[in-house]
C-alpha cells in the first residue's frame, strides 16, 4: 500500500509505474474516495462533538436527532473507508528507478555469469531418468495418491536435502539471522496485507474455504508479517530471519510445462531469508541478500546467473527482483532456483509494522531471498554431478552433513 500523500503529489507517477506493472489504475478515482472519507469523517467528528455538547446539557430530545443521523453518517463512513481502501490495495508497487521497463520474462538482463556450463565426456540424463535409476525420486507413485505435480524423494535424496537444510541454516545463523519454523496456514486478512492476492495471486494460493485461511507459498509469508501491529526499536534493526518450511503453490497458468520431475511441483520444501531494515537500507541490504545466494551456489560449485526482473516481471509487491538461474544439462538451460525481491515498505504499510526512532516512527522496510529452493537445488546437483557410471557426486561442502560422498544406482 502506498502512501496517500505521495498518490497525491505523484500521481502520474504511480499511474505510470502501475502501467509499468501490467495493472490499469485511476488515480483521480483514488483520490475522489479519499476527498469523500475525509468530508464524511469530519461530518462524524462534528456529530459526535454535538452529541456529547448536547449530553452534558441533558438535552435528551437533540441527542437522539443527533443519535440518528450519526448513526447513517458512520455506517456511509465505513462504507467509504472500504472503498478506499479497495482501491488503494489495487495499487502495485511501483518499480525502483533503476528497474528496467519491460513487458515479461524476455525483457529480463542476465547481469553476470559464474562458471561456463558443465561440460560432459558423455551424454548427460535429466534429474528424473537419474532419479529414477538411483531409485530417489518417484513421481509416479506420487501421481497415483496425490495426482500431478507431486513426488516422493526417498533414500539419499531426502538425505540429501536434510544437508541443504543444515547447511543453509549453519551459515546464515552464522551470519546473524534468527532460525525460524513458520505456520504453515495463513488468515485471508493477513495474505491480503502481503499483497499476494491482488492482480490474480490468489489464483496460485491453496485456499481453505471451510477455514478461510490460505496455505503458505514460501515461509516469507508467515515471517513477513510477524510483527504485524507492532513497533519495533530501530536500535534492533536490522532483523533477519530464515526459515524453513514447505511451500505450496497451485502453479496456475503452467498447465503442459514442466509437467516431468521435480522442476515445477504443488509441494516443496525451501529455506527462505526475510530482513527487516530501517528507511534508506533496503538498497544495500538487497546486494547482500544476493550475495548470499551467490556464496551458496558457488560453494555448491553449480555454474548460474544473475538475471535483474523488468518491471512486468516484477509482481504485485516487489520494487526490485533478482534472481539466480541455475544451468541444469538435462534441459540445457538456466532455470530459476533463487529469487531475491525488497518490497520497500509495500507490504509493512498493509501490516503496519514500524519502528520508533528518537520517539518517530517509520515503516520498517522489508526483503526476501530465497536460500535453498530444496527441489530446484536438488535438480542442479544431480544433473550438474552426474557421473558417466549413472552415479551423483555430492558437493564437497555438503558431504559433512551428508554422510556419503556419492549417490551409487542400486543393484
Amino acid at each position: 500500500m502506498l502512501d496517500l500523500k505521495y498518490i497525491r503529489e505523484k500521481g502520474k507517477s504511480v499511474e505510470d509505474g502501475a502501467a509499468a506493472k501490467g495493472v490499469t489504475i485511476d488515480i483521480q478515482k483514488v483520490i475522489a474516495a479519499d476527498d469523500a472519507y475525509r468530508a464524511l469523517l469530519q461530518e462524524v467528528q462534528k456529530l459526535r462533538e454535538e452529541r456529547n455538547s448536547a449530553a452534558k446539557r441533558r438535552d435528551i430530545k437533540q441527542g437522539k436527532q443527533i443519535k440518528d443521523e450519526l448513526a447513517g453518517k458512520e455506517e456511509a463512513l465505513k462504507k467509504a473507508d472500504e472503498l478506499l481502501q479497495r482501491l488503494l490495495r489495487q495499487i502495485p508497487n511501483p518499480s525502483k528507478p533503476d528497474v528496467k521497463v519491460g513487458k515479461n520474462d524476455t525483457e529480463n538482463d542476465v547481469i553476470r555469469t559464474y562458471k561456463e556450463p558443465t561440460k560432459f565426456s558423455f551424454t548427460p540424463k535429466d534429474h528424473l531418468a537419474l532419479g529414477e535409476t538411483l531409485d530417489i525420486i518417484d513421481t509416479e507413485r506420487a501421481a497415483k495418491v496425490s495426482g500431478a505435480r507431486f513426488t516422493y524423494l526417498k533414500n539419499e535424496a531426502v538425505l540429501l536435502e536434510l544437508a541443504l537444510i543444515q547447511y543453509a541454516m549453519a551459515t546464515l545463523v552464522k551470519e546473524g539471522f534468527t532460525p525460524v519454523i513458520p505456520p504453515y496456514l495463513l488468515k485471508r486478512e493477513t495474505m491480503q496485507d502481503l499483497g499476494y492476492l491482488e492482480n490474480g495471486g490468489e489464483e496460485d494460493m491453496f485456499y481453505l474455504e471451510k477455514d478461510d485461511m490460505f496455505l503458505i507459498g514460501t515461509a516469507e509469508h508467515s515471517i513477513a508479517s510477524m510483527f504485524k501491529n507492532e513497533t519495533l526499536s530501530a536500535a534492533d534493526l536490522p532483523r533477519r530471519f530464515v526459515g524453513f518450511s514447505p511451500a505450496f503453490r497451485r502453479e496456475a497458468g503452467s498447465y503442459g510445462k514442466d509437467t516431468k520431475g521435480i522442476l515445477r511441483l504443488h509441494q516443496f520444501d525451501k529455506a527462505e531469508m526475510v530482513s527487516f531494515v530501517k528507511k534508506g537500507e533496503d538498497d544495500r541490504e538487497h546486494e547482500y541478500l544476493l550475495s548470499l545466494e551467490e556464496r551458496f551456489f558457488q560453494a555448491l560449485g553449480i555454474p548460474y546467473q544473475v538475471v535483474k526482473m523488468c518491471t512486468g516481471d516484477l509482481g504485485f509487491p516487489a520494487a526490485r527482483k533478482y534472481d539466480i538461474e541455475a544451468w541444469m544439462p538435462g534441459q540445457q538451460k538456466y532455470r530459476e532456483v533463487t529469487s531475491v525481491s525488497t518490497v520497500t515498505d509495500f507490504q509493512s504499510r498493509r501490516l503496519n509494522t514500524k519502528y520508533r526512532l528518537e520517539g518517530e516512527t517509520e515503516y520498517v522496510q522489508i526483503l526476501n531471498g530465497t536460500a535453498f529452493a530444496m527441489g530446484r537445488t536438488l535438480i542442479a546437483i544431480f544433473e550438474n554431478y552426474q557421473q558417466k557410471d549413472g552415479s551423483v557426486a555430492i558437493p564437497d561442502v555438503l558431504v559433512p552433513y551428508t554422510g556419503f560422498s556419492k549417490i551409487e544406482p542400486k543393484k
